[in-house]
């Protein structure tokens, strides 16, 4: 970003009066002073176990270089300056979400300024399904999704249904891209485009510090900001408002022009649900959706067609009791209240009782717990037995359901056969 760009203007000359701009350029012009050859600080690369991290300097380092050249006295002060601009996203700690300055041994890296937050970027969440999405086919060692990123992705993938099919082609272009990249290089822009999401979809308990604040943006003359897309997925680029802006007067709809649209968003929805259904009940899986098999354990639970090729599976080890007892409490759950009790206790005679016929194996403290559940039955009798059971199928039935031969051959099976129809399809989104 050029040092240069007036207080006030973003670095495409946009006009932008952000109650935060200013507190950005101060940030940045600090940042600038850090980042110099001379004076700055110490940036290295760090030999580790079989391999080497580049352009790294520590959190000491940036609490000695604020005390040195901010004439800062206290060193409390100092770090929680460094935390500040660490939550802002202008360095970041390069092996934890969370964005907070250490004065230790911990390693920092800078962020590019293309990802500075005064460049007002606003990223939409089709922007982050396809970071997500993205990071789920690269190194799963190194970029693995945490918990709630997982859970985000879920929900996203929910959210986007109907254009995920979009969303999975850009972050498959996005992944080959990176790939040819060298691989120090790689390693830096990973970090720091996750860091570019930490700061605008912070770990749970985190402030988002890019958020603003209303009550001042609303004193501003022209609140409006430009809203930008990371990914290239907008098409045009439109004024949104912080704040809540007087709607022109319309007319009001007469009552056959809402009985019309009624009619219409009903046959929308009726289109829908048919399409929903033809998808879910299609025994011919497209490879989008095997694939997102390998996302998680639940995405291939939550396709009938994937929890029938891991049924087969677990069936091949002879341990597909797990998934029956498993699948049976799903059931329970939902059984009417009347049901519950003749219910619990056929599951407990199927899976739990001594000789059951489809016994599965518990820890003494779940299978105590459970024994003393079932005196009093409930839909959710069985809770700690179904999450032993669950981590004990994702943590070792699943990785091997997802190596096995049953799923690669399927997987390129789907690659070898793909439609004419998907390959157009294709064409068309990498000219767009």
């Amino acid at each position: 970003m050029a040092q240069g760009n007036n207080f006030g203007q973003t670095s495409n000359g946009v006009a932008d009066e952000s109650p935060n701009m200013l507190v950005y350029r101060k940030m940045e012009d600090v940042i600038a002073r850090m980042q110099d050859e001379k004076n700055g600080i110490p940036i290295r690369t760090v030999k580790s176990f079989l391999s080497k991290i580049p352009s790294v300097f520590s959190g000491s380092d940036i609490v000695q270089w604020l005390i040195k050249n901010l004439t800062i006295e206290d060193p409390v002060e100092a770090l929680h300056l460094g935390t500040l601009m660490a939550a802002h996203g202008y360095f970041f700690p390069i092996s934890d979400h969370v964005l907070t300055l250490k004065d230790d041994g911990t390693f920092y890296r800078f962020q590019t300024p293309y990802f500075w937050p005064s460049n007002c970027w606003e990223p939409e969440n089709t922007d982050y399904a396809v970071y997500l999405c993205k990071r789920t086919m690269q190194n799963k060692a190194r970029l693995e999704l945490a918990d709630y990123e997982a859970e985000s992705l879920a929900r996203l993938q929910r959210a986007f249904a109907r254009k995920w099919e979009f969303i999975f082609m850009q972050a498959e272009a996005q992944a080959k891209v990176d790939k040819k990249r060298d691989k120090i290089e790689r390693k830096i822009l990973d970090s720091q485009e996750r860091a570019f999401w930490d700061v605008h979809r912070p770990v749970p308990g985190c402030v988002n510090t890019t958020e603003v604040d209303i009550k001042k943006s609303s004193r501003m003359r022209n609140p409006h900001k430009t809203r930008k897309s990371v990914y290239g997925l907008q098409n045009d680029i439109r004024n949104h408002s912080p704040t809540h802006t007087p709607m022109p007067e319309t007319k009001p709809p007469t009552e056959d022009e809402l009985q019309q649209q009624i009619k219409y968003w009903q046959i929308q929805l009726d289109r829908h649900r048919l399409k929903m259904s033809k998808v879910a009940d299609s025994k011919e899986p497209s490879q989008q959706r095997v694939k997102r098999w390998g996302f998680s354990m639940d995405e291939a639970l939550k396709d009938p067609v994937g929890k029938e090729q891991f049924f087969k599976f677990l069936e091949s080890e002879f341990s597909s009791e797990n998934l029956r007892f498993w699948l049976a409490v799903e059931d329970l759950k939902k059984r009417p209240i009347r049901e519950v009790p003749s219910r619990v206790q056929e599951i407990w005679q199927e899976f739990l009782a001594p000789g059951a016929p489809s016994a599965i194996n518990l820890d003494s403290k779940s299978y105590d717990k459970t024994t003393q559940n079932v005196k009093e039955p409930g839909r959710y009798t069985f809770e700690d037995a179904q999450e032993h059971i669950y981590k004990l199928m994702k943590s070792d039935s699943y990785p091997r359901f997802i190596r096995s031969s049953a799923y690669q051959e399927l997987l390129q099976a789907k690659k070898k056969g793909k439609s004419l129809t998907s390959k157009r399809l294709t064409g068309f989104v990498q000219s767009y």
